[in-house]
């Protein structure tokens, strides 16, 4: 038996016939940029998440990027502000803060939810302090009521990198809705995922949706006139159409996601694996399954002998990357053991229970 990690095929099967339809209707409209899909499609998933406003944008970097530059255009931050970042995050999140010119600091996660540490948040708050970026790792949900109630003490801004946790939950609010702004990947492996790159902004503030969506065309609101040196980042009307379609079997889908998590965490007692712990399910969507092991790498390489194809989330954590080579002689223990233990097992809609069973006896096998 082969397992892939993923199989978009198998999952853009499943709508196959409705992303057809909607792919060609947008062929047969001669409309491709800034049209009634992408209208369509930010006025639902606005709405989907619980926001005023979505605005579609080209890739999930982008959508954080032009939050924080839209911060600063309307004088809320200035360059070489700080933004608190965890530190275990994927790339994109800090990449966005140091293309504003902006200092990212580093914060470590909890070592059970992977999610940041919200008991250090406030001893790495300077007086440059002007937001905090929480990132809902792995599908989990990073938001605690202690991190709301320092941004308010500390009027700060709140900014969800919702890259990865599309429709979770916190108590009765989605992510994405739970700060001041928040950045959407819609790459095609996510949740919600689209047949290219897509992004998009979710935000209650009108000016900050504005400012956002002139930085994405050009830095324009108006044909041929510039008010900002923006770039072209704009969602095309095939992604809007086809992100539409799947949007509205998105709660399904995770639905879907959370059974199969739940035959893992059940069925997998091998006392070398540390499984993820779930107190609510309703704030996890498990965009990531991921495992700890002191054994990754023979754990790795016996899974795949076996037709399992497991990936690891994220081997080099950022601190240690060559493009943030300043940060390389830094200590961040927390980040390095998870980066160091993780490995992600396949986990999607649209696995089959066969091959769940046979993931969950091969671990349990695994003796070295």
């Amino acid at each position: 038996m082969t397992i892939p990690f993923l199989s978009l095929k198998n999952i853009t099967a499943q709508y196959s016939k409705e992303i057809h339809g909607a792919v060609s209707r947008v062929i047969d409209s001669g409309w491709y940029l800034q049209g009634k899909e992408n209208a369509a499609f930010e006025a639902n998933y606005a709405q989907y998440t619980g926001t005023k406003y979505a605005v579609g944008v080209a890739n999930g970097l982008d959508a954080l990027i032009w939050i924080l530059r839209a911060y600063m255009e309307m004088g809320v931050i200035d360059p070489y502000d700080e933004v608190i970042v965890p530190a275990n995050t994927y790339i994109a999140s800090i990449l966005a803060i140091t293309e504003n010119n902006l200092v990212p600091v580093l914060v470590e996660p909890n070592i059970t939810t992977y999610q940041i540490d919200d008991a250090r948040i406030e001893a790495a708050i300077t007086p440059k302090t002007k937001a905090i970026m929480i990132v809902h790792l792995y599908g989990r949900c990073a938001y605690t009521e202690k991190i709301g109630q320092v941004c308010k003490k500390r009027n700060l801004k709140l900014i969800e990198d919702n890259a990865q946790a599309h429709g979770c939950l916190y108590k009765d609010r989605k992510t994405g809705s739970l700060g001041d702004a928040a950045g959407h990947s819609f790459y095609p492996g996510k949740n919600l995922g689209a047949l290219g790159d897509g992004g998009a902004v979710t935000t209650d503030d009108e000016e900050l949706a504005n400012v956002v969506r002139s930085l994405a065309n050009y830095g324009s609101s108006r044909k041929y006139v510039f008010k900002y040196q923006g770039r072209n980042s704009r969602l095309d009307e095939i992604q809007a159409a086809v992100l539409d379609v799947k949007l509205k079997h998105l709660d399904e889908d995770n639905g879907l996601r959370r059974s199969v998590a739940k035959r893992y965490i059940d069925g997998i007692i091998n006392p070398k694996i540390i499984l993820p712990v779930v107190t609510d399910w309703n704030s996890h969507v498990f965009h990531i399954f991921p495992i700890r092991t002191k054994q990754r790498d023979e754990f790795q390489k016996y899974l795949q002998d076996k037709g399992v194809q497991p990936l690891i989330h994220y081997p080099i954590p950022p601190h240690k990357q060559e493009c943030y080579k300043e940060w390389n002689g830094l200590s961040f223990p927390v980040t390095e053991q998870i980066h160091d233990e993780e490995l992600s097992l396949p986990i999607s809609s649209t696995l089959r229970d066969s091959e769940i069973d046979y993931i969950i006896s091969t671990i349990n096998s695994f003796k070295v």
